[in-house]
């Protein structure tokens, strides 16, 4: 796989809603016909005030919600972690959803076994890891989520708000562990408000407004421009 291939491509994707106000049916369009494509190495940033479409935007790719137009490919395994409550098997513990993450990804149970105790180590809810993840606190659903991410073999990684999660021990190793996979060639869309790690960690930036691209390009030009737009 060469570094110009596309690894996942998005076309003219839409997403109408239907929502009740004032005991009338309106329609909303999250997304309006955006199209990109990410390629092997690439580190997309995605940026835009709440309600540009970023949220339904990660939630299609991650095939959690399903598209009113458009399409979504890729080649490979990707992996997402994106708000509480996806992801996991509410019902199932820390350890059952780790196997279950594992074999979603077509690992063998060997694969996983090999793998368990690291990701373990790295989430620190050891004590917890036999309570259905329900009943975790949304920082211990978290962790075990980028854990899991981190650890298992991806094509793709998928994330929101990076380092939103956590004490700072831990952020800091969330951002170790995603500067290796960068170094390691993988391909990654990242959502944030925090324009540093925009800055700093994206090789390619989409700024969102109003479920369209308003800009697309280089990181510190589109950051510049987004904060200067918002200020």
């Amino acid at each position: 796989m060469s570094e110009n291939e596309i690894v996942l491509s998005v076309k003219n994707l839409t997403k109408t809603y239907v929502k009740n106000s004032n005991g009338k049916q309106e329609e909303f369009t999250a997304l309006n016909k955006v199209s990109f494509d990410l390629h092997k190495g690439e580190v997309l940033g995605i940026i835009g005030a709440n309600g540009s479409g970023k949220s339904t935007l990660l939630k299609i790719i991650s095939e959690i919600v399903v598209p009113s137009f458009g399409e979504v490919h890729y080649d490979g395994r990707i992996r997402s972690i994106l708000e509480i409550g996806t992801g996991f098997h509410s019902d199932l513990s820390g350890k059952e959803n780790i196997y279950l993450s594992g074999q979603l990804l077509g690992l063998s149970k060997k694969e996983v076994e090999n793998k368990f105790d690291t990701i373990i180590d790295f989430s620190g809810v050891g004590n917890f890891i036999d309570m259905p993840v329900k009943h975790y606190s949304q920082g211990m659903y978290l962790r075990l989520a980028f854990s899991v991410a981190f650890h298992f073999e991806m094509d793709i990684l998928v994330l929101d708000e990076i380092l939103a999660v956590g004490d700072n021990a831990f952020k800091d190793k969330c951002f170790s562990s995603l500067l290796n996979l960068i170094k390691e060639g993988k391909s990654i869309i990242i959502v944030s408000h925090d324009m540093e790690v925009i800055s700093n960690l994206c090789t390619s930036c989409l700024w969102l407004e109003n479920g369209t691209i308003k800009l697309a390009g280089e990181p510190h030009s589109i950051v510049e421009k987004y904060l200067n737009a918002t200020l």
